[in-house]
């Protein structure tokens, strides 16, 4: 026999009512329940970082928290971090300095870095380097994903935003940097 539980949030600044199993994990409901696919699920005991989200502004592995727990909060996922068509400063960092790499493991290590510039927005390599280190890289990407923080962070300090080189702005219209859905799912 199932449990359902009617659940209020807030995801990416929309307000959500939704009927939700209660023994779905935050990363069942917003796959499946809200088609929001940027968070990744991989290890499934919060060990990877690749499912972070911010619930009410604190990084959480999602698939150790239970739908129903997030009742009441305030969600962003890696979808919520752009403002209409314009990337976060982080993005666009990310995208300036070569850390994007298969993709997979760049939303949780987005979200955890939001969550650690937040509360620390001009911090040290040894800052960054804490704040990342719950979220795995399997193409070994930390020192490019190191100097995207440091530059977003730098770019905050004076106002400036991290622009992607020409070459990085539409990455997609190169075959080899689209990731095999069989072999990588999304």
């Amino acid at each position: 026999m199932s449990h359902v539980a009617r659940i209020e949030l807030t995801v990416n600044g929309r307000p959500r009512t939704i009927e939700v199993e209660a023994h779905h994990t935050l990363l069942d409901v917003l796959r499946d329940d809200l088609s929001l696919t940027g968070t990744k699920e991989c290890c499934l005991v919060g060990e990877c970082g690749a499912c972070s989200v911010l619930v009410d502004g604190a990084a959480v592995d999602s698939c150790l928290m239970l739908g129903v727990e997030a009742d009441g909060t305030a969600i962003t996922t890696v979808e919520g971090l752009a403002t209409g068509d314009r990337m976060d400063p982080l993005q666009a960092a990310f995208l300036a300095t070569g850390a994007v790499q298969c993709g997979f493991c760049i939303p949780g290590q987005l979200i955890a870095a939001r969550a650690m510039l937040s509360l620390n927005p001009r911090p040290t390599r040894a800052d960054v380097e804490e704040g990342l280190a719950g979220n795995l890289c399997r193409c070994a990407g930390y020192e490019q994903i190191i100097e995207a923080v440091l530059a977003a962070a730098a770019a905050a300090g004076d106002g400036t935003t991290a622009q992607p080189r020409a070459h990085d702005a539409h990455p997609a219209s190169d075959p080899a940097a689209t990731p095999d859905a069989r072999l990588a799912p999304q």
